[in-house]
């Protein structure tokens, strides 16, 4: 029988430990971590931490067939959080040992948490331009502004193959998918939400000398259901177009808008160029000197988050000069 001694704690699915550092490791692990474990309890020279491989996670609410939980793939580089769901089923045994600072371990299906680290990820962008209905009372937006409009954007997509762009003339919705990174397939990291930054700023420009108006932009990043898929689908004739993803990310995209502009309104605080998910904002590589954590935020409500989540607002110059773009790999 595993982990049988009474100095090992041995948490049900109830009972495993809430906002606590906590790893995932396979099952395949179990025998070989239990008997380092054994080791160290008898006083033998032997780490349980340098036993296979694990993933820092962070349980935040415990449901009957599912754990939300906080994600940490990389926390070397960047503090990068992605929101994901543990099921019931793939959970084997939950087990640490406080006496000697063992933080609790998740053990789960081995395919499972390979899946988890080859799957794609998705970052979202929701964007406006600015004024618009003012322009329009005008007459000043003039149907060769907006084939202009779309040629620059037709040029800007050409460039950045990796990113999809879908307008609607005044509004544009981007998206872009990345890799975790997984050393045992030889699957490097591809996150780089710097990126987005840049070329929000690029439309930004395109926008302004087109049609004279400024934009605004909201992003958030997380999971995607349609993993191993193009970033979009264009039916045969052209007349179905899919995002390949669900709803949930560009729902957090109108409720991040929607708390920005009641909080404009209400005049807690003045109206922004961006308007950044937590776990996007902190996933961005800055200068230590930036100080991140101290810049303004607010919060809004999220339907796939368990606690009440923020968004930062900032200005693409600003995030864009305190980048630290030192190259790095993780």
């Amino acid at each position: 029988m595993l982990f049988n001694d009474d100095r090992i704690d041995k948490y049900s699915f109830e009972e495993i430990p809430l906002d606590r550092d906590c790893l995932l490791m396979s099952k395949i692990y179990m025998a070989e971590f239990d008997e380092a474990l054994q080791k160290m309890l008898r006083g033998e020279s032997c780490n349980p931490y340098e036993v296979g491989y694990v993933s820092p996670v962070a349980i935040r609410t415990v449901n009957s067939n599912s754990l939300d939980l906080s994600w940490y793939p990389n926390t070397f580089t960047r503090f990068h959080e992605v929101s994901i769901s543990l099921p019931r089923e793939v959970v084997e045994a939950c087990v640490g040992c406080w006496q000697y600072d063992i933080k609790p371990y998740i053990f789960v299906d081995h395919d499972w948490l390979e899946h988890l680290h080859l799957r794609e990820y998705s970052v979202f962008a929701l964007i406006d331009a600015i004024g618009v209905k003012k322009v329009l009372k005008d007459n000043a937006l003039t149907k060769d502004k907006l084939i202009a409009l779309r040629e620059e954007i037709d040029n800007l997509a050409e460039i950045k193959s990796d990113i999809a762009f879908i307008s609607f003339a005044d509004s544009l919705i981007l998206k872009t998918n990345w890799d975790v990174g997984y050393f045992h397939k030889d699957i490097k990291c591809s996150y780089k939400p710097e990126k987005l930054l840049l070329v929000i700023k690029e439309l930004d420009r395109i926008y302004q000398e087109v049609l004279g108006l400024p934009i605004y932009a909201v992003l958030t990043q997380g999971s995607n259901e349609y993993y191993g898929e193009p970033l979009l689908h264009i039916s045969k004739n052209q007349n179905h177009i899919c995002l390949n993803s669900l709803g949930v990310p560009f729902a957090e995209l109108l409720a991040i808008e929607s708390a920005a502009k009641n909080a404009i309104k209400s005049g807690v605080h003045l109206p922004m160029q961006l308007y950044l998910d937590e776990q996007f904002y902190h996933s961005i590589q800055f200068k230590h000197e930036f100080k991140k954590n101290e810049k303004p935020k607010n919060s809004y409500s999220a339907i796939m988050k368990s606690s009440q989540p923020s968004y930062f607002y900032s200005s693409c110059d600003v995030l864009i000069e305190n980048i630290d773009d030192r190259e790095s790999e993780h």
